[in-house]
């Protein structure tokens, strides 16, 4: 009986680097692309369009971000399983990945072979990190050992007061979205979009649009390319 491959789901916003990824998966012994997508919010469209096994995801893309994206994939279908590829290394963006439920996490400094078993490892149900962001997470479960108590604050503060909802809509307006634009990505009124925001700025404390713009960078709602 022949082995099914494993089905996978590219998602970055740089065609370049997409279409790369494809060719170097299509060397791959049982795995097969079978979908592209070029933003997040297309990435959960096509996750649940084709339920692909594996979720290759970019953490840096436009509409909304690889974290959210993933987010509501492992709401909606938490079968799915989602790796991400980027080119960040830092704790921060190591421990909020974790959080979203992602079952990996390898730099796109990564060579072919690696992917190839990062992919396999994830399928299997195991989690896959690479070595520097295994040896991150080490240091962190260290600190968080050696001083619980400030780690805990630590965790605790980086914890977002707003919604799935809203995170979406700061990102939008980080991206320089007008409302009207907002609405009719997310299909939803003007005057929710208003509401939303006015939340947003109640919640944070912030009450201009330079100052949202830079708290959705400090907390990875917009992440800078390097």
């Amino acid at each position: 009986m022949t082995q099914q491959p494993i089905t996978v789901l590219v998602a970055d916003d740089h065609t370049l680097v997409r279409r790369g990824l494809v060719s170097i998966l299509s060397l791959a012994d049982g795995i097969e692309v079978v979908g592209e997508a070029a933003d997040g919010r297309a990435a959960v469209e096509r996750t649940l369009e084709l339920d692909p096994d594996v979720v290759l995801m970019d953490i840096n893309m436009p509409l909304l971000n690889g974290l959210e994206a993933t987010r509501k994939i492992k709401k909606s279908v938490p079968h799915v399983r989602v790796l991400i590829l980027s080119a960040h290394d830092n704790e921060e963006f190591i421990i909020q990945t974790i959080r979203t439920g992602a079952n990996g996490y390898m730099l796109k400094n990564s060579s072919a072979e690696d992917l190839f078993t990062a992919i396999r490892s994830v399928h299997s149900g195991h989690a896959f990190f690479s070595p520097s962001v295994s040896q991150v997470l080490l240091e962190s479960y260290l600190k968080a050992s050696e001083a619980p108590e400030d780690h805990a604050d630590v965790a605790g503060a980086a914890e977002s007061p707003l919604t799935s909802r809203e995170r979406e809509i700061l990102q939008l307006v980080a991206e320089g979205k007008t409302h009207q634009q907002i609405g009719n990505i997310l299909h939803i009124s003007v005057r929710t979009v208003d509401t939303h925001c006015n939340n947003i700025m109640k919640k944070l404390d912030i009450h201009d649009s330079a100052g949202l713009v830079t708290y959705a960078i400090k907390n990875g709602i917009v992440i800078l390319p390097r």
